[in-house]
């Protein structure tokens, strides 16, 4: 039967739609004081940010969830938030955590309106049925555009002037009106307590001492501490602890319908703890149903990191399976280069993603890192019929055994004010984009475009951010795969190839891409004591070349008067030398080098 129990009554699970900078966390700090979660010796800003990357840079990485108790009306009830990421990188983990609760809370910068991943991230809310309060922020600015964003709101929520609550969470301002809301429109929790335990897994972390913590939404029955099992890895263990974040771990003995806590699960590896899984006692592994929407993390963008100092090789490889320890979504194998010796391919959610992960090896291990462009995954279909994953140049296989390239395609919302539309639609179509539909939020713009991933995730965010000056707001998402005409550019240093600087582009535009290549390296390269060919080949047919000229030196400086015939030996001698020294000489590239050419 369903529970109704007073208990479950009480509890209120919701989550946090926001753009980012648009107030999510500083909202999110307001609720921890007004509903004394933390004492004031134990707040301090961006309370639910733990990696000093957030708070530096403003962003939330890693969800977290917080439990709040608060008093209405006489009557004690339970507040759930869960805090959510901000970024497109992390849409899945924000579709977990929606999925966690009955209520969403749109926050709304006032001076900014409702931007791209605001509205994702709302129609996402919808589609799982969620019980949405719009709350519009930051109306105590002297930018703020209360009235414009309160019609933007209107007309996106098909709500009431009077349903929008106008806050300013960083003085405080109608704070409380939003704990309010929350209690009196968000339903409390199903299900059914009697059942056998069904638990949604919505994102999970590394402790030294307890192993992997899981983040969890009981939606059936009770979990104790007896052995759990693992629906998607079946995997199972004896759980060390279970209880909920006030915002601090807190042990309890039980979490029963309703409620978000955590599973410290005694487990060595994060990866076993995946996102979107169901969690239940190992009794009933076999016959309890599982919950909707799991699917495995998948990296889209690929990165070949390398240690500066080749030495270095070890040092990187262990900082890397530490980090994984943290960061289920990242992907790592081992991959080798002539030029710069042992390093690791990466795969990552995004750019940023990618950002974040190589920042924290530098920081937090002290390790000096050279990475090359980010690429996508290509399907690749040989003259046998075998379909091949490519993510990486070094895997294309020779241009004569290709059937058949298919390439990611983003499916990407921009919104923007109506006077920059023109140049971004130069933009897309620029980036081999197309165009497919509008529609007015408010007094702007919303563009509905599909371009290749491949063209997305070097500078088409900074490039958008530049024409339209930072006003458009970008959100995308890969729904398919086309076919497309791409080819290897292999680049080649003194007729050695250099797999590191070879990339994978569309053919129409690879002989521009490789002249552009080999310009860029006869600037950066050292010049050596012989002549370097510097060339970019597609197969065996070389379509750029650039050369190296040598050091000249002056060996018959010292020769003045007498026959001419010794100045000829000389030099013809010295001809000899720098064709031996061709010969076996090898050109050394140093990070700067790389940071030169794949600076975008």
């Amino acid at each position: 039967m369903t529970t109704t129990g007073q208990a479950v009554q009480a509890i209120r699970n919701f989550s946090i739609i926001a753009h980012i900078d648009h107030g999510k966390t500083t909202l999110t700090d307001c609720f921890l004081k007004v509903t004394r979660s933390v004492t004031d010796l134990q707040f301090r800003e961006r309370m639910m940010d733990s990696n000093p990357i957030e708070q530096e840079r403003g962003i939330t990485i890693k969800l977290a969830p917080v439990r709040m108790n608060y008093t209405k009306d006489g009557k004690e009830y339970i507040l759930n938030l869960i805090d959510t990421p901000g970024h497109v990188d992390f849409g899945y983990e924000v579709s977990r955590s929606l999925a966690a609760g009955e209520g969403a809370l749109l926050v709304v910068d006032a001076t900014q309106g409702i931007q791209a991943q605001t509205l994702s991230n709302y129609e996402q809310a919808r589609a799982l049925g969620l019980t949405v309060i719009p709350v519009i922020n930051k109306i105590d600015l002297p930018s703020a555009e209360t009235d414009r964003v309160v019609l933007e709101i209107m007309e996106l929520c098909n709500c009431e002037e009077t349903d929008i609550i106008h806050v300013s969470a960083k003085t405080g301002l109608n704070v409380e009106a939003v704990l309010h809301a929350i209690i009196d429109k968000v339903p409390p929790p199903k299900g059914e307590i009697e059942a056998p335990l069904r638990a949604l897994l919505i994102t999970s972390h590394f402790d030294v001492h307890q192993g992997a913590i899981a983040l969890v939404r009981i939606v059936d029955g009770i979990l104790t501490r007896e052995k759990l099992a693992l629906c998607a890895s079946q995997e199972s263990f004896l759980p060390l602890s279970v209880g909920v974040f006030n915002p601090v771990m807190e042990e309890k003995k039980s979490l029963s319908v309703g409620e978000v806590g955590y599973i410290a699960s005694g487990l060595k590896d994060v990866r076993s703890l995946k996102v979107g899984d169901t969690i239940t006692q190992a009794k009933h592994m076999k016959v309890v149903e599982r919950l909707d929407g799991f699917k495995e993390p998948q990296p889209m963008v690929f990165m070949d990191v390398y240690p500066t100092d080749s030495a270095d090789f070890t040092i990187l490889q262990e900082a890397v399976e530490k980090l994984v320890l943290k960061d289920a979504a990242l992907t790592h194998s081992g991959t080798h280069s002539a030029a710069l010796g042992s390093g690791l391919r990466m795969g990552f959610l995004g750019i940023l993603h990618a950002e974040i992960v190589l920042e924290r090896l530098q920081r937090e291990w002290n390790v000096s890192i050279i990475a090359t462009a980010p690429s996508v995954t290509y399907h690749v279909t040989v003259q046998t019929g075998e379909v091949l994953e490519i993510s990486s140049p070094a895997q294309m296989p020779d241009p004569t055994v290709i059937r058949g390239v298919t390439e990611p395609i983003a499916s990407v919302r921009i919104i923007t004010p109506i006077q920059y539309m023109s140049s971004i639609l130069d933009i897309i179509r620029e980036r081999r984009g197309e165009y497919e539909r509008s529609a007015y939020v408010g007094e702007r713009t919303q563009l509905f475009c599909s371009v290749p991933l491949s063209e997305l995730i070097t500078d088409f965010h900074d490039v958008l951010k530049s024409i339209t000056s930072g006003f458009a707001s970008l959100e995308y998402s890969v729904t398919d795969y086309k076919p497309v005409s791409a080819v290897k550019v292999t680049i080649l240093l003194n007729n050695e190839e250099v797999e590191p600087l070879s990339f994978i582009t569309v053919t129409d535009g690879a002989d521009e891409k490789g002249r552009a290549m080999v310009k860029k390296l006869k600037e950066v390269l050292p010049r050596q004591m012989f002549e370097v060919p510097i060339q970019a080949a597609i197969g065996g047919k070389v379509i750029a070349r650039e050369t190296l000229k040598a050091y000249r030196k002056d060996v018959t400086a010292k020769l003045y008067g007498g026959d001419v015939t010794r100045r000829k030996k000389l030099l013809s001698k010295q001809a000899k030398g720098k064709k031996k020294m061709k010969q076996i000489g090898r050109v050394s590239l140093d990070q700067n080098v790389f940071m030169s050419v794949l600076k975008r």
